[in-house]
């Protein structure tokens, strides 16, 4: 091919690479002389509208637009063409000419034949009811949807119309009648063949109904049409769609409200494996049965596969991942490269072939301006193929052309490939087939099944194989599995024999198949979680280590299933978080769902929180496999509450009508676990509001902040709830203002506060908000911190605060409350809170933010307390929130000893006191020193 510089030697080189250019060379020579005079730059959108615009009078009726287009489409082929084989355009140029020129020629046909049917003298205008004008709307489907048309394509079409009306003219009519008519004459305009040719071949197949539908139709019956009719494969086909003709106004409403909650679910779709490889069998049937093993599209490794990868994951993840929603394939597999969806191999690989097969396909149309993907069996032109595609011979051609498809059937039979079922798989399958609906069987045969299946349960490792059977049993007779539809009984039925095998693995085999089954039902109704965990054996495996080592884990993930998705990328787990980067992708995430129409804060606080119960997962994935400390984990659970709740701030904000100032003067105050970074998976945030901004209308603009944080933290959506929050620690509990001023913030803790006050002031800090307003509180924290006490008095208040908590927690278990018993948690936070409140007027490093641990280190050190007892202590501290956290994701009496039913005792977290006598002794002699041996 030549790559010089233009000149007529190009198109004499080129012109044995198309007949189709050859005959236009014979029967109108003028043009060839226009493109000798161009051939050196792109014939681009501006050129395209000139040529339509030159001559004002010649489209100006029917046959005269007709031949104006027609005229276009041969100026614009010639020069693509040549630029194309003479090697002067790349890839993206040449789909980008005829996506240009389709969507112009359309436009420029959809407008006069509207304006000829409106002309009052005939139909006049459609409106609708209320008398609105209506307009038709083109909708491009396939390659023009995608920006990517052939040089010889159909283009696909559908046409739809915002309401149903009559027109206004001389012969009234329905709109839809209009619109059928303004369909059918559009079509005309483009494919039907006169002297000067066609302009594009049109297929209108893919609209609602078919070939028997109608051609047109309002958006009511598109919308409806996809409720209650719309097919798998319509979900494929319209990914691509593109709205290229028709008022801007409702080219939104059709894409944004009607056809994208069709397209993408808003959960993560793993159903769309089983379809789309349903329908790629048959297209592999089709092709078997026509023989078109040379056809480069539907054929092994051709282009629809390639497509069909890239809109697997649009169709799984683009109800809830806004930024996949692309329609341009190459595009798509970048931005799954970029996301870790699919190897930067296979991206390459795909995207590799997927230029190499389109240029293919170009070279194909060439030849004679037919819509061809099939390769030639002629050895001619075989020959012609493999020069213009820049090889020797076609066999060195071929040789090429099957690497591209071996890659290509390689991936797609990765990432297609049905799940196997293994013999062991198939043995256990008998376990759960229902024994009880053979009538014939008589009560010997019955038991003889009965005892083959406990054996075989036995020999796998179960301890209990009777039981086991009897809550298969259970699970497949209950309401629950029976009125599932058969589609799930179907993924049911394969998968419990694969969890039954998972759980195996395990030492708690028949704990880890109870807290499996107990997900799977709880799953049971959401067929696309059924479908993940039938698709990816991995993530079963997954999710059978995390519910062997905690109940709390399943649990967590029965409530958020779209959890299951964090499993497919172990990688994700194995490195510690990086806070900068998510907020980074919450952000855009945010902002995705703000700009996607329809209710955004609902979709916001639906981003939030599955945002928040993704990064949990992680971190609680991390930490059952034993790759976090307790202290490091509550640093990161604290990190990530901090960046909610600025995050909620910011929003909370954004969405106030009425405001003042660009920024608000106003800070979130965290005390408790918040406060003191010790933040547990479910633990509550205990947080207060101030504000530092004299405007009159501040106390109620502050106020109304504050309620929408509390209400973008505490409602529940569809997707659960962020954080349960508790605002009695504002200054006069319950009773006071939900927000404080800094003034009377801190008159209040100077002169109004109780002692208890002062304790949860030792564990406050400034969380998000403006930072001014977080200084002044931490310098007001310090002072007041720093007040000199008497300690008499300060010691009987403490122990009178200690008296109440301990009466209000009563324990007759016979067991340890690792929280709230004496010798436990609290006592060590009260000895800390005392020592602050008494010393820190002469420490000031008292008041440092470091945790209940640094600081009993700290008092050691400035000899307040005996350092060996302060380091038993905080040993018995760290051992206690080691425990209390075990409880916690154990969610059963594995560390207690008792009943798995006794909800108390892992509600309180208590367990056997024996277990915990040198801890429990360590914390009492330290109290003893410091209260002097004083008991309440």
């Amino acid at each position: 091919m030549h790559r010089d510089h233009p000149s007529p030697e190009i198109i004499e080189a080129i012109l044995p690479f198309s007949r189709y250019m050859q005959r236009l060379a014979e029967s109108e020579p003028e043009l060839m002389g226009e493109l000798g005079q161009t051939l050196e730059r792109p014939f681009g959108r501006k050129e395209m509208q000139a040529f339509l615009n030159a001559d004002p009078g010649a489209g100006n009726d029917e046959a005269g637009m007709n031949g104006l287009l027609r005229g276009l489409r041969k100026r614009v082929m010639l020069r693509l063409a040549t630029r194309d084989l003479g090697g002067l355009a790349s890839f993206a140029e040449v789909v980008t000419t005829m996506t240009d020129m389709a969507e112009l020629a359309i436009g420029f046909a959809l407008e006069r034949q509207q304006r000829w049917l409106a002309d009052p003298g005939r139909y006049g205008q459609p409106r609708s009811i209320k008398g609105a004008v209506q307009e038709m709307l083109v909708v491009a489907m396939g390659k023009l949807g995608g920006s990517e048309l052939n040089v010889s394509s159909d283009v696909d079409l559908i046409f739809v119309y915002p309401e149903d009306g009559e027109t206004n003219g001389y012969r009234s009519l329905s709109n839809h009648d209009f619109f059928m008519r303004l369909g059918r004459k559009l079509i005309a305009s483009l494919s039907n063949v006169t002297p000067d040719g066609y302009v594009f071949r049109t297929d209108m197949r893919l609209r609602p109904y078919g070939e028997s539908g109608p051609l047109a139709m309002s958006f009511g019956m598109l919308e409806e049409y996809f409720i209650t009719q719309g097919r798998e494969w319509e979900r494929y086909a319209w990914i691509k769609s593109r709205v290229i003709a028709g008022p801007d106004a409702e080219r939104l409403v059709l894409m944004e409200q009607i056809a994208q909650p069709f397209v993408f679910r808003k959960y993560l779709d793993f159903g769309a494996y089983e379809s789309l490889r349903s329908l790629h069998g048959q297209i592999r049937q089709g092709v078997n049965r026509r023989e078109m093993h040379g056809d480069i599209k539907l054929g092994p490794g051709g282009i629809r596969e390639i497509e069909f990868i890239a809109q697997l994951f649009q169709l799984v993840r683009g109800g809830r991942d806004a930024s996949l929603r692309l329609r341009s394939t190459l595009a798509v597999l970048k931005r799954l490269r970029e996301k870790k969806l699919v190897s930067v191999k296979a991206a390459a690989e795909l995207s590799d072939a997927y230029c190499f097969l389109r240029k293919l396909e170009h070279r194909l149309q060439y030849l004679d301006d037919q819509q061809t993907q099939t390769l030639p069996e002629n050895t001619a032109d075989q020959s012609l193929i493999a020069a213009s595609m820049g090889f020797a011979s076609y066999d060195e051609f071929l040789l090429r052309l099957d690497i591209h498809r071996r890659n290509v059937t390689g991936h797609f039979e990765k990432i297609f490939a049905a799940p196997r079922k293994t013999h062991a798989l198939s043995r256990l399958s008998g376990l759960w087939q229902d024994r009880d609906s053979g009538d014939n069987k008589n009560n010997k045969e019955e038991e003889g099944i009965e005892a083959g299946a406990a054996a075989q349960l036995a020999t796998m490792g179960f301890s209990s194989p009777g039981k086991i059977l009897s809550r298969l049993q259970e699970f497949r007779g209950g309401i629950r599995y029976r009125q599932l539809p058969e589609s799930s009984k179907k993924r049911v039925d394969a998968l419990v024999p694969a969890v039954i095998e998972a759980a195996a693995r395990f030492r708690s085999a028949d704990l880890t198949l109870e807290r499996l089954l107990q997900l799977l039902e709880s799953v049971s109704r959401r067929a696309a979680y059924l479908a993940l965990l039938r698709e990816y054996p991995r993530a079963l495996e997954r999710v059978a280590r995390l519910v062997s080592a905690s109940q709390w884990a399943g649990d967590y993930l029965s409530r958020h299933p779209i959890l299951l998705d964090e499993l497919l990328s172990p990688a994700d787990f194995q490195s510690p978080p990086d806070w900068s980067r998510s907020r980074a992708r919450l952000i855009q995430q945010l902002e995705d769902a703000g700009s996607s129409g329809g209710n955004d804060i609902e979709e916001q606080m639906d981003v939030l929180r599955h945002f928040h119960h993704a990064q949990v997962f992680q971190l609680l994935a991390r930490d059952v496999e034993g790759l976090l400390p307790l202290e490091t984990l509550s640093d990161h659970l604290t990190e990530l509450a901090d960046l909610i709740l600025d995050t909620v701030l910011r929003l909370a904000w954004s969405g106030l009508r009425r405001k003042h100032r660009d920024e608000p003067a106003f800070a979130i105050i965290g005390y408790g676990k918040l406060g003191g970074k010790e933040l547990g998976y479910a633990s509550d945030l205990d947080i207060i509001f101030l504000y530092d901004d004299a405007h009159p209308d501040a106390p109620e603009i502050y106020a109304r902040l504050s309620q929408r944080i509390n209400a973008w933290l505490t409602s529940y959506t569809s997707a659960g709830l962020l954080y349960e929050t508790d605002l009695r620690l504002r200054p006069n509990g319950s009773s006071g203002l939900l927000v404080s001023s800094i003034p009377a913030f801190d008159q209040y803790q100077r002169r109004q506060a109780w002692v208890w006050e002062h304790q949860a002031l030792t564990r406050a800090r400034f969380v998000a908000g403006n930072i001014h307003v977080g200084e002044a509180f931490e310098r007001i924290r310090k002072e007041v911190l720093c007040q000199q006490r008497e300690p008499s008095v300060l010691k009987r208040e403490v122990l009178a605060m200690r008296q109440k908590i301990f009466e209000a927690h009563p324990n007759d278990s016979g067991l340890f409350d690792v929280k709230h018993d004496r010798g436990g948690i609290i006592d060590v936070e009260f000895i800390v809170q005392y020592l602050i409140l008494s010393h820190a007027f002469k420490y000031l490093d008292l008041t440092n933010n470091i945790g209940n641990i640094g600081l009993l280190k700290l008092a050691g050190k400035l000899e307040l307390i005996d350092a060996d007892n302060a380091e038993r202590a905080l040993n018995a501290y760290r051992e206690f929130r080691r425990l209390q956290h075990q409880l916690r994701l154990s969610g059963d009496s594995g560390l207690t000893g008792t009943s798995s039913a006794d909800s108390r005792s892992q509600k309180f977290a208590r367990i056997e006191a024996d277990q915990v006598t040198s801890e429990t002794a360590a914390v009492l002699r330290l109290w003893d020193e410091v209260f002097d041996s004083s008991h309440f």
